[in-house]
């Protein structure tokens, strides 16, 4: 595990916790500096994707090694935690353990996909080849490429980063990564005293995730922006200004 402090060193502890196949380094290489001004930044690369040889084992087990962290590190309390993605899962379970606390726990358009062992065991076989194997020669790079510059308005240098992580992660990690996090369930209707659960709702994915949101945290604070699944992270600045301006008021409410 790799845990990097940056920014404002007297500023509110944020900690940011990757996607899936992502270091920080990639995932939020955007805003990174925008944080870093205002907070107290805790970066994050999980096992398997922190350059050293071990491979991600699971969700549970690196869960746990955050929870440590803070709790070493902070005396068990943060300020806040943004979560990308399947980073958010990691936000829900820190919330639903009661292990540490934070008084911010902010989600970034998660899926919050949950399923059985059988349908992770088969979704994690047909979608990790995917993620793993379009990297493989010149014409699937270039027609990927293309594709998240369409869907995310990502520019060619941006694409290249986010496609790298694919081949220089250990396929092993990632398959472990994708088939845990289905498996690491929330509980509904969670609420812990004291903290507020903020949700970066990209309108594009769709509004059956409103549902999730509502059915796994008891009065969810929901902030809807007209973007794509994490455009506000790829996409430029025309989305990530107006997601910064809520990060900083999400940070500054009272719970």
């Amino acid at each position: 595990m790799q845990f990097d402090e940056k920014g404002l060193m007297t500023g509110k502890t944020m900690m940011l916790l990757p996607g899936t196949a992502c270091d920080y380094q990639t995932n939020f290489g955007s805003v990174l500096e925008a944080l870093e001004e205002k907070y107290h930044v805790i970066c994050v690369n999980y096992d398997g994707f922190d350059g050293s040889d071990l491979v991600f084992p699971d969700m549970l087990t690196i869960t746990g090694k955050i929870e440590q962290y803070i709790l070493e590190r902070f005396d068990g309390r943060i300020d806040g935690a943004i979560g990308s993605s399947l980073g958010s899962s990691f936000v829900g379970q820190l919330i639903q353990r009661e292990n540490i606390h934070m008084d911010h726990g902010i989600f970034g358009s998660p899926d919050l996909d949950q399923s059985g062992r059988f349908s992770a065991w088969l979704q994690s076989k047909l979608v990790v080849p995917l993620l793993t194997g379009f990297t493989k020669n010149e014409k699937k790079k270039a027609r990927t490429r293309e594709k998240l510059k369409g869907f995310f308005e990502m520019d060619d240098e941006t694409a290249d980063k986010f496609m790298e992580c694919f081949s220089k992660f250990s396929p092993e990690s990632i398959k472990n990564e994708y088939y845990t996090d289905l498996l690491t369930w929330l509980n509904e209707d969670i609420h812990v005293e004291h903290t507020k659960v903020h949700f970066i709702y990209a309108r594009k994915m769709g509004e059956k995730y409103l549902k999730r949101y509502r059915k796994y945290f008891r009065d969810p604070d929901i902030r809807a922006f007209d973007m794509q699944h994490e455009q506000w992270l790829f996409g430029g600045k025309q989305y990530a200004v107006p997601v910064l301006e809520a990060i900083d008021e999400f940070m500054d409410m009272p719970v």
